[in-house]
Order: structure tokens, then C-alpha cells, then sequence
């Protein structure tokens, strides 16, 4: 697979993307691949991440498929000596793999909780760390992080999701502060209501997509596409003096609460 114009410079280049079996991940290593970067595609479903690696190969893009738990450092460790020696130093790292347990705060087990937040925060952390030594030492790369819209506001029945999302946020803003100093950029995404296998089945429920649809500016669900054409750009070069910003991709779902407030014959969504 190549581009005949490689406006985003990433052509060649090493990104690495987690939870890149299915979904947002997915649709971001083929946007990488499209471009002509090397792309290590990092998930637990190994077999999942095959599949798209190899899709992609078939299209003559470079795709490594790694089978990693991002919530434990050893194998962390070894997928960043994996991708190293098979692809080369990475330039940019999308941190997009998670989790979701539900749960009410009440009830949500602790072993639910933990689990959530040792997938979505410290394991960021730990694909950070890992990824980012070589980013440091050539003094420069991109980490872009997947965070949520439930990281601004709280998703009830959802256990740890948001907490791990907000802290997602903070610790993006963080690298960035450390790190920008050596070459390196941090940015973060957090997503609207996207269309995944996490919420697939929601789908099925008829009438469910227009009520969600009608709660955006733009009145549709979000595609994995939607979220992986920013990425694409916050990795590249052409983002080169974008750092520590969180941009909210969700349809202008956000900018619509005074448009759901009960207003007789004024708002569209009630």
C-alpha cells in the first residue's frame, strides 16, 4: 500500500497502535498504513490483530501483528523489543486499547475497577515508557492518546470507565510537559459516540441510533474512521507545534445541553 503524496510525512515511519484488532484501532493502522508508515498493530486478540495486519500486508503495506497486554509490563516490554527489531525505532505511538467493566460506584467490584484502570491508565503509561525511549533519544515522536468524552463527563453504571479517562487526560498533558522538553509531542482524543463492538449491540435496538443521533450537532453516530483521520494527523509532523491539547471529536455532542433542555416548540431534541 502506498500514497502518492505523502502530505503527512509519516511515510516509512514506525507508529505503533494498541487495541488495533477491531475498531478505532484498527481503522487507525490501516489510515497509517494508507499513508505508508510501518505499523506494529499491538492487541490481546491476537488472532484479531492478525487479521488486520495481514489485510493490510496484502495490500502491500508493512504490518507486524504483536500479541500484548498492555496492563503488564513484561509483555510490554517485549512487544517494544519486537517492534525494534523487526520494523525499527518507533516515531509515533497511538495509545487507544481498553476496557469496560459496569457497575454502579456501589457496586462495582474492586477487581473490576483495578482491572479497568490497569488497562486504560497505567497501561498507557507503560506503552509510553516503552515506546517513547527511542522517540527520546532521536529527540522526536508522537504519542497520541484515546481518551473519551466520558474522561469530561461522568458515564454513570460504568465502574471505572470515566475516572480512567479523565486520569487519561491528565496524564497526557503530563508526558507532554515532561517530554516536550526532548523532542516529543502529546496530545489526546476523546470521542463522542462511536459506532464499535463495544456498543454494536445497542445498534439492534430499534430507533436507539436516531435518539442518539439526534443528541449531536451533526446527527449521526461516529465512525472508527471519524476518530482515526484525527489521529493520523496529531502523529504526523504536520502537527509538529501541537502539544498537551485534548480535542473532543464527537459531532458537537458536547455543545448541545441548553438544546436538550425541555424548551416547548424551540429545540429539535425533546
Amino acid at each position: 500500500m502506498s500514497s502518492s503524496q505523502d502530505w503527512l510525512g509519516l511515510q516509512g515511519k514506525v507508529c505503533v497502535v494498541t487495541g488495533a484488532a477491531s475498531g478505532i484501532g484498527a481503522a487507525v493502522a490501516s489510515g497509517l498504513a494508507a499513508v505508508g508508515a510501518r505499523v506494529a498493530l499491538l492487541d490481546r486478540d491476537a488472532e484479531g490483530a492478525e487479521r488486520v495486519a495481514a489485510a493490510l500486508r496484502a495490500q502491500g503495506a508493512q504490518a507486524l501483528a504483536v500479541n500484548c497486554d498492555i496492563s503488564q509490563e513484561a509483555s510490554v516490554l517485549a512487544a517494544a523489543q519486537r517492534v525494534q527489531a523487526e520494523l525499527g525505532a518507533a516515531y509515533a505511538l497511538i495509545n487507544n486499547a481498553g476496557l469496560l467493566r459496569s457497575g454502579s460506584l456501589d457496586e462495582v467490584s474492586l477487581d473490576d475497577w483495578n482491572a479497568v484502570l490497569s488497562v486504560n491508565l497505567s497501561g498507557y503509561l507503560l506503552c509510553a515508557r516503552a515506546f517513547s525511549e527511542p522517540m527520546r533519544r532521536a529527540g522526536q515522536g508522537s504519542i497520541v492518546n484515546i481518551a473519551s468524552i466520558a474522561g469530561l463527563f461522568p458515564q454513570t453504571g460504568s465502574g471505572a470507565y470515566s475516572a480512567s479517562k479523565a486520569g487519561v487526560l491528565l496524564l497526557s498533558r503530563q508526558m507532554a510537559v515532561e517530554w516536550g522538553p526532548l523532542g516529543l509531542r502529546s496530545n489526546a482524543i476523546c470521542p463522542g459516540m462511536i459506532r464499535t463492538a463495544l456498543s454494536a449491540k445497542f445498534y439492534e435496538e430499534p430507533g436507539f441510533e436516531a435518539k442518539r443521533a439526534a443528541v449531536t450537532a451533526s446527527r449521526r453516530v461516529g465512525e472508527p474512521q471519524d476518530i482515526a483521520d484525527v489521529a493520523l494527523f496529531l502523529a504526523s509532523p504536520r502537527a509538529a507545534y501541537v502539544n498537551a491539547a485534548e480535542f473532543l471529536v464527537d459531532g458537537g455532542m458536547g455543545a448541545m445541553l441548553m438544546d436538550m433542555v425541555p424548551r416547548p416548540g424551540y429545540n429539535k431534541t425533546t
